[in-house]
């Protein structure tokens, strides 16, 4: 990492959002706190931040609402930090888009490791990705008579009505679109939706894929959309239009 990186704590605690400033500070990594969500977007609209710490319990909105706001809006990534050790909380802090996980008590130390790898990993993805941010994909994008808007974010069903989707799942849909026809395997997928730290997601790519079959209601046990090459991954089995504007 170098002096170019700007981290942003969010945590409604100000001993701790004193003690991780100070400890980024000492490690050359520019960094600034926020005590609430209602904050956190002002410090995002006044300014770039490379990766957000994100505390799970704060006042008002809590770290799970904010991190689904903040997909809607930036790609920017979250490591969340929760005094819950619940797999269930874990689990959906992931599915909402974010990078990392940190369970309270733990040890600056390992959490500017993980600030490292989350930020190393996405700097890592591959340039045929890095090449294609949503805006080069088109405005909307039809596939089996749906429609992704990469402005909103959300699907539109063949009936018109509008499907939303969390960040990790937007992300994913996205690569698919991307690299249609093309098998992908879990790791690749992984890198491609973000670059998710593999010991912290396991086997959340499955997980994904089937909630994304169940919002695009393709059947699990013979998909005709999103579908399995056993052993290999996934692939998306239809042709793709975009359209700009």
């Amino acid at each position: 990492m170098t002096n170019q990186e700007n981290i942003l704590v969010v945590d409604d605690d100000p001993e701790i959002r004193r003690l991780l400033v100070d400890y980024f500070e000492r490690h050359g990594v520019r960094a600034a706190a926020a005590p609430d969500g209602t904050e956190m977007f002002k410090a995002l609209d006044n300014g770039r931040f490379d990766l957000i710490v994100l505390d799970l319990m704060l006042p008002g909105e809590d770290g799970l609402s904010l991190c689904r706001r903040l997909r809607a809006r930036s790609d920017v990534p979250v490591i969340m930090l929760t005094a819950l050790g619940e797999d269930t909380d874990r689990i959906i802090g992931l599915e909402l888009g974010a990078d990392d996980y940190l369970c309270k008590p733990f040890n600056p130390r390992e959490l500017l490791a993980r600030v490292r790898t989350v930020l190393r990993r996405v700097r890592a993805l591959p340039e045929n990705l890095a090449q294609a941010e949503p805006e080069s994909l088109g405005r909307s994008i039809r596939f089996a008579d749906w429609t992704l808007d990469t402005v909103a974010r959300h699907l539109l069903s063949p009936q018109g009505v509008v499907v939303n989707l969390s960040g990790a799942e937007y992300r994913l849909l996205r690569v698919f679109l991307q690299f249609p026809n093309r098998v992908m395997n879990r790791d690749q997928l992984l890198d491609l939706t973000q670059g998710k730290a593999a010991d912290a997601f396991d086997r959340s790519i499955d997980v994904l894929v089937s909630r994304l079959r169940t919002k695009l209601r393709d059947n699990g046990r013979e998909p005709q959309i999103i579908k399995t090459v056993r052993g290999d991954g996934y692939y998306l089995a239809c042709g793709v239009e975009r359209e700009e504007g």
